[in-house]
């Protein structure tokens, strides 16, 4: 990959040839990648982009995957905690409806918004997204939903969610019998799923798929 030692030549080049460093900022012709080939950039070392294997099928079996485990992730169970004769059936969804009733209502409409509604929006923007490249129509709302989706993506937070939840067993073991339920076990692999996701879906071929320069960079 070319260095940016020599600016001259990058001077002439036309923006669409020419790829920046998210990381050092350092400008760099765009490589032509083949299959399953990433670009790294040569001063930190930080992936540019991956020309990743059919990530349209891939991603769009994931995304379904993730929205079948969004209901049982947030309404079954997580854990069941039987205290002084009396048994309680936690889920992410009294979680919220609890901190409500509660007169904590800011944090509920965080726990809410954070756990809930942006991890779902998300997962509909993500749709809807691959649904235009895999069916090749209303790309122009595509990149408009792709926009949004990059706009709230740090809003979900299931990883911080789960991680007051384990702290919260490791507190409560000791104080009561807790039995594990099976929202945990929906709910953390809604969260790999999610991980995976992410790591499959390459950006850069779908802005490609969705600006229409290559009809098949999604494949």
């Amino acid at each position: 990959m070319p260095d940016s030692a020599d600016p001259q030549p990058l001077q002439d080049l036309p923006l669409d040839e020419l790829a920046a460093c998210h990381e050092c900022d350092l400008l760099l012709r765009k490589p032509v990648l083949k299959q399953n080939e990433k670009a790294q950039c040569p001063r930190c070392g930080y992936e540019l982009y991956a020309h990743r294997h059919n990530v349209v099928s891939r991603s769009l079996a994931l995304v379904i995957t993730a929205l079948v485990l969004f209901i049982p992730a947030n309404f079954l169970p997580i854990m069941q905690l039987h205290l002084l004769g009396q048994t309680s059936y936690d889920t992410v969804w009294s979680g919220v409806a609890g901190l409500y009733e509660s007169d904590m209502r800011g944090i509920a409409a965080v726990v809410f918004l954070c756990s809930m509604a942006i991890p779902l929006l998300k997962l509909l923007c993500q749709l809807l997204v691959l649904l235009s490249i895999r069916f090749d129509t209303g790309r122009s709302y595509g990149l408009f939903i792709y926009r949004i989706y990059h706009h709230v993506r740090d809003w979900g937070m299931l990883e911080v969610y789960l991680m007051g939840v384990l702290v919260a067993i490791v507190k409560l073991v000791d104080m009561a019998q807790l039995t594990v339920g099976l929202g945990l076990a929906c709910f953390v692999s809604l969260l790999l799923v999610q991980v995976w996701l992410e790591v499959v879906m390459s950006p850069h071929q779908v802005w490609v798929a969705l600006s229409g320069e290559d009809v098949h960079a999604g494949d």
